[in-house]
């Protein structure tokens, strides 16, 4: 594999954690080094770390919040 994509892969930590989970990566670089870009969605993809993934987990947040809101309110109108 290319020093300069390995470079990238070391400087971040999930890359690095991706590629030692996902061992097939080596070799698709290593073959193919302009698939950088898509080693890194796929990264992103298994971390969980894209937009859609990051709307979701605020949206189950805010519904949590609302939930327990609404369980105080209940519980301060009943005392």
């Amino acid at each position: 594999m290319r020093r300069e994509i390995m470079d990238v892969i070391l400087a971040d930590h999930d890359l690095k954690r991706f590629l030692h989970e996902q061992p097939i990566w080596y070799r698709k670089l290593g073959r193919n080094p302009g698939d950088l870009q898509s080693f890194q969605i796929a990264a992103l993809q298994y971390h969980r770390k894209t937009i859609p993934d990051r709307v979701e987990k605020f949206s189950t947040g805010v519904q949590m919040a609302s939930m327990m809101m609404g369980m105080f309110q209940a519980m301060n109108s009943q005392a």
